[in-house]
């Protein structure tokens, strides 16, 4: 599964892209965005779809006793998103995540892995299918607006990273085409022909989970 991307884009870029505004202006670009942080991430919902906001990665039904499980719902697979609790009664409330890149990681020897940068050519923005819930804290009543990113059957590219992985997967990328059709519930099938680049970085980007 995939748990990091980047989005180095401002705020301006962001919303020249999507012909939106931010909600909050506050926002600075984030070299390395790591899921298991659960960090503020720029998003699109189907209800406010020309408003950028900040939800938390790691998806938090609305049943949940508390947010422990947002560590395993980074990520949802498309084929089996109607199977899953921690996803039902998210399906019709679909939104997309903004971002220019993504970090995977190849084995190259052994307990030795190297992290790959993988973007579009043109290094730009791009979108990604997710599903969102608004959770009710019961201890406290404090809200919280979180995401995951859909996942589907990984793509050349990523298929040649995935040297380590049988059942390899990527997160959904979704052309411009299909940005609104994914949020006015459509299904959809994953474009495998995305032109996409993967860029070796250092190792200072250590592999985490």
């Amino acid at each position: 599964m995939c748990y990091h991307l980047s989005n180095n884009k401002t705020v301006q870029e962001i919303e020249e892209h999507y012909d939106a505004e931010f909600e909050y202006s506050d926002y600075t670009p984030i070299k390395h965005i790591n899921g298991f942080n659960h960090p503020n991430t720029p998003i699109i919902t189907d209800v406010d779809r020309d408003i950028i906001q900040l939800y938390s990665w790691g998806l938090i039904p609305r049943w949940a006793k508390n947010n422990k499980i947002s560590n395993n719902t980074l990520n949802a697979r498309y084929e089996t998103l109607e199977e899953k609790p921690s996803f039902r009664d998210s399906i019709n409330k679909r939104c997309i995540i903004i971002a220019d890149g993504i970090y995977d990681w190849q084995d190259v020897g052994k307990n030795k892995k190297q992290c790959f940068h993988i973007t579009q050519p043109d290094n730009g923005i791009f979108s990604l299918a997710g599903l969102y819930s608004i959770w009710k804290n019961p201890v406290d009543n404090k809200t919280i607006k979180s995401f995951t990113i859909v996942t589907t059957i990984a793509n050349p590219v990523f298929q040649k990273i995935h040297n380590y992985c049988e059942d390899d997967r990527m997160l959904f990328m979704l052309t411009k085409a299909q940005e609104q059709a994914w949020l006015n519930g459509e299904n959809l099938e994953a474009n495998m022909d995305i032109p996409l680049i993967a860029s070796p970085v250092p190792s200072v980007l250590k592999k985490i989970n």
